[in-house]
């Protein structure tokens, strides 16, 4: 058996060594997930082109960012539950075609109005696809490397984290900011024929007898109201709350670190591009990292993820006015800030026996998450606390998550607790 636990199919001939080999479906859901994080990321350098281009004020503009964030909280649950008994590989084609969609009418936009509709329409199936995906995901693999195939998804969000920005700058600057969205409808039908053509028709269907060579996901789909009642769970509610304190923690720092390398670390605007490049780099690290360590581990990977992240920020809020401390902190606070998120979606999941809502509302957790830190950052601003003060102030969030894991940890040692 390979790393991965690949299918009987993919077993190597016999006197040849056993290779490494990543499943191919996993690689197909991987190019999804890169293409929805540079919808989601690319937006931000092609803003002012768009807000030019469709004659609206930069604050306009700026609803095709936080309207795309909060449609993706809002898609993740709705359909999630929407989409509750139908196969699961169907509704990824699904979601993935609802993508292209939204791009192409992103792409082909006459005015502000049909952008921000196309915005909302590929935002709805962010969440879900991640969702849905991390279950299809594991049941790729041997059980026991389910975190590790989580995160080999995820690989394409932190890529397109590292690139997106870079990427609609590039992109809009040679050829105009709606070829950008013509190259993301592209990679949404390479994704879609991909996911089409190699992920198997029974990934996340049906559970395989202990011997068999084919491994699973842990359960079929469920109706909607099994799904609910999945979240009796008190693990499942620990971890979202987990979840949401740690992103919030993270993010919240993050949204201001502009200002923090400029106005507190003496960098110069045009250095925020290749530091945010180098946090980026950090979360493909840490999210490789922490699949491997929480199929190992995931408690005690999950709390050191966390910790880690706690003293990250609160160094990074002393050293902050020291270059060369800068740009090692934002590196591990990619690091860190991502090293628990394949753990995170696992631990939900099979606490809430498998369903698939509980893998959605994991991502809608973190954007509360993301909301709630950066709102805390700003008003540690507004009260004149500084920009080292949303470190400081995601360094407690972040060290909240850290408490609420170890209380989870703990119950988990007393099953019946939690039933």
């Amino acid at each position: 058996m390979t790393e991965f636990g690949l299918r009987d199919t993919e077993l190597p001939l016999r006197g040849h060594p056993a290779r490494q080999r990543t499943p191919s479906g996993l690689v197909a859901l991987a190019l999804g997930g890169f293409g929805i994080g540079l919808t989601e990321f690319l937006i931000a350098g092609l803003l002012p082109q768009v807000a030019s281009s469709l004659a609206v004020s930069e604050a306009a503009a700026g609803w095709l960012i936080s309207g795309y964030a909060l449609s993706v909280a809002i898609g993740a649950i709705a359909l999630t539950a929407a989409t509750a008994r139908l196969p699961r590989k169907g509704v990824l084609i699904g979601l993935v075609a609802l993508f292209v969609i939204g791009n192409l009418l992103s792409a082909v936009a006459p005015s502000y109005q049909v952008m921000l509709l196309g915005r909302i329409v590929a935002a709805l199936c962010h969440g879900s696809f991640f969702g849905i995906g991390s279950l299809v995901a594991r049941g790729l693999v041997a059980p026991e490397k389910k975190s590790r195939a989580v995160a080999v998804m995820f690989a394409g969000l932190t890529v397109a984290n590292v690139l997106g920005v870079p990427f609609g700058a590039l992109v809009g600057e040679r050829w105009g900011w709606r070829a950008a969205f013509w190259a993301v409808t592209g990679i949404g039908v390479l994704a879609l024929g991909g996911i089409a053509a190699l992920v198997p028709d029974s990934a996340g269907e049906t559970r395989r007898p202990p011997t068999a060579q084919v491994h699973s996901a842990p359960v079929p789909p469920i109706g909607l109201r099994d799904q609910f009642r999945a979240f009796r769970s008190w693990q499942a509610w620990l971890t979202l709350t987990a979840t949401a304190l740690g992103y919030g923690g993270m993010f919240g720092a993050f949204s201001y670190i502009a200002y923090t390398f400029t106005e507190v670390g003496g960098f110069s605007p045009s250095d925020v591009a290749w530091l945010l490049m180098v946090y980026g780099v950090g979360l493909v690290v840490g999210n490789l990292i922490g699949g491997r360590a929480a199929d190992h581990d995931r408690d005690r990977a999950l709390i050191m993820a966390l910790l880690g992240l706690t003293i990250t920020l609160a160094l990074f809020g002393l050293l902050a006015a020291n270059a060369s401390a800068s740009v090692i902190l934002v590196f591990l606070m990619g690091v860190f800030g991502f090293a628990g998120v394949p753990g995170m979606i696992t631990r939900v999941t099979d606490y809430a026996h498998g369903a698939a809502l509980a893998a959605s509302a994991n991502v809608s957790a973190s954007n509360v998450g993301n909301a709630l830190g950066a709102w805390l950052g700003g008003v540690a601003i507004s009260a004149g606390l500084g920009y080292t003060a949303p470190l400081y102030v995601g360094a407690g969030i972040v060290l909240i998550s850290v408490v609420v894991m170890v209380v989870a940890a703990h119950r988990a040692r007393f099953p019946a607790a939690d039933s």
